[in-house]
């Protein structure tokens, strides 16, 4: 007799495929923002604020596209099929931004985050389906956790096969490795079709939850005329010949802020027009909705403030006692080594610009070396090994996989002895953890004096395990808390609340990133962030009682 598999065969198909996405992604992600601002290697040598008022929109958008991905494949196109038009669509996309030329540029950005709204929320949607066979009802927690440890894991190896492509042959191959990762992911998923084809279910919308669908779907039309709004109007009152006129900083962020006045209106007529008995865990779920956008806003400046630090105050040279191995030579760019500093950056890494307001783009050399310990610097005209930028965005997914386990059993342990804190508890400690990595970047700024020298990439590495850790105590709680509190038959669009919170979260962290080079002492950007995460923190503790006491009605 046969022994039956203790998994749905699908489930490795599935984990493989998001494996392939993940790697492709965060290959993509990782080195986005440092293709933006590269002026010495082909990159497109725009100043700091540019691009990460483009890298803040890019994964603001990303969040935001995929409830409507899911949305179309629940009530139309189905799961597979939306799934691998997806992940067509991000091949595409990845490969596209190997074409040195803005149209292709932003073009790939457009498709890039239609197909992740395709692509995202519905392999999560069909692992679960997979797991509601009787057989496997029980295993489904241990199912997503083999699947989260595929995301994290192809997030976690992508840098390093990012810093080879980009070291070999430049930025174009590394966008097309992106590329080929994600066809791979789609052909991985294709293999297993028979294996899920059980498991693609539209859910026929019932009568009562027409009324919500469809004024969903005007609200997104209206937000879209909003967004136009947004683009256009401010510059056409305020506006003149020789320069735009925005409100907020920027077109796509006057654009986005605008798209989402109708979206948080549609939200907040949800809870006026709810019954007594769902007004407290709806009113719960806002609540922390608002809370947790603080800290996305400073978790995801991971792509952009951190990225900067890591590429200019960071000391990335290989240590002496790798520099004759192969391995670690592969993960290293050379830096040719000039004691003359690289005059187009100013003392706290700031593009200068020429009087048509471009940056300045004729010297060919990095300005790593700008700070560097002159009491150590080599002999002019030797290279210098320095570890690849994009290493370091390796380093949250790498807590990620090992502390999840340490995490999981602390709070096993709690719940034994009856001490376990409530959903919304671990959620103010993760603010509270978070605000504390902050001050490790306070610290490694204090201890440079403020760049002067560079900074022992121990700092980052510390800083990025703190805000791991809160990390971890707040984003499954939330999507947890989801699940707990939202009534039946609106789980769908309290799941699309949290992803509009974590998208306007991502939207903040680049317009906060966009201020880097404003701040002399960043020092002082790193305590905003400290007091920003410390608000969300105090508000979180004012409130706690009450949103403790909705939860433990909830669980009755």
């Amino acid at each position: 007799m046969k022994q039956e598999s203790k998994y749905p065969k699908g489930l490795f198909f599935l984990v493989f495929t998001e494996f392939w996405e993940r790697f492709g992604y965060y290959l993509m992600i990782g080195i986005f923002f440092l293709y933006m601002t590269d002026t010495t290697s082909g990159g497109l040598g725009w100043d700091n604020g540019d691009a990460s008022d483009v890298f803040g929109t890019f994964i603001a958008l990303a969040y935001l596209t995929p409830f409507m991905g899911g949305l179309l494949a629940d009530l139309k196109l189905g799961y597979r099929f939306s799934i691998t038009l997806g992940g067509i669509l991000m091949g595409i996309g990845y490969c596209m931004l190997a074409i040195p030329e803005k149209w292709a540029f932003y073009t790939s950005l457009v498709i890039m985050v239609v197909g992740n709204g395709f692509f995202k929320p519905n392999i999560s949607t069909l692992l679960g389906n997979l797991f509601n066979d009787p057989r496997y009802k029980d295993k489904k927690d241990t199912g997503y956790n083999i699947f989260y440890m595929g995301i994290n894991l192809g997030a976690f190896l992508c840098n390093f096969i990012a810093a080879i492509m980009r070291n070999k042959i430049g930025w174009h191959g590394a966008f097309i490795t992106a590329g080929i990762g994600m066809f791979v992911g789609v052909i991985t998923f294709w293999a297993g079709m028979k294996h899920y084809k059980h498991a693609d279910i539209r859910k026929e919308p019932k009568p009562e939850d027409k009324p919500f669908l469809m004024q969903f779907v005007k609200i997104l039309l209206v937000g879209l005329g909003f967004a136009l709004l947004g683009w256009f109007l401010p510059n056409a009152i305020g506006g003149s010949a020789d320069k735009v006129y925005t409100v907020m900083g920027s077109r796509s962020t006057d654009a986005f802020f605008m798209f989402c006045i109708p979206v948080i209106y549609f939200y907040a007529s949800i809870y006026k027009k709810a019954n007594s008995e769902e007004k407290k865990p709806l009113g719960t779920m806002f609540t922390i909705f608002l809370i947790v956008i603080l800290f996305w806003a400073i978790f995801k400046q991971n792509g952009t403030a951190l990225t900067t630090y890591a590429e200019y105050y960071t000391d990335r040279e290989v240590p002496t006692a790798l520099k004759h191995t192969a391995n670690s030579m592969e993960f290293s760019d050379t830096v040719h080594v000039r004691q003359e500093l690289n005059p187009q950056y100013d003392s706290q890494f700031r593009k200068l610009k020429d009087d048509s307001g471009k940056v300045v783009k004729a010297l060919s050399y990095p300005a790593y070396m700008n700070n560097y310990d002159k009491t150590k610097m080599p002999v002019e005209g030797t290279d210098l090994f320095v570890f690849n930028t994009e290493l370091f965005q390796s380093i949250n997914p790498f807590f990620v996989v090992t502390l999840t386990p340490f995490l999981i059993m602390f709070f096993a342990f709690m719940r034994k002895r009856k001490r376990e804190p409530t959903t919304a508890s671990k959620i103010a400690i993760g603010l509270l953890v978070s605000a504390l990595s902050t001050l490790v970047m306070v610290a490694a700024v204090y201890y440079t004096d403020n760049g002067a020298t560079k900074a022992s990439a121990w700092w980052l590495i510390a800083g990025y395990g703190v805000i791991t850790v809160g990390e971890l105590c707040l984003s499954p709680m939330g999507l947890s808390m989801v699940s707990k509190l939202s009534p039946v038959r609106l789980t769908a669009l309290m799941m699309g609340g949290w992803q509009l919170a974590t998208s306007i979260g991502n939207k903040l962290s680049g317009v906060l990133a966009k201020n880097w080079d404003k701040f002399d002492n960043k020092a002082n950007y790193f305590w905003l962030n400290f007091g920003l995460l410390l608000l969300a923190f105090l508000i979180m503790m004012l409130l706690l009682k009450r949103l403790n006491r909705v939860f433990k009605e909830d669980a009755k």
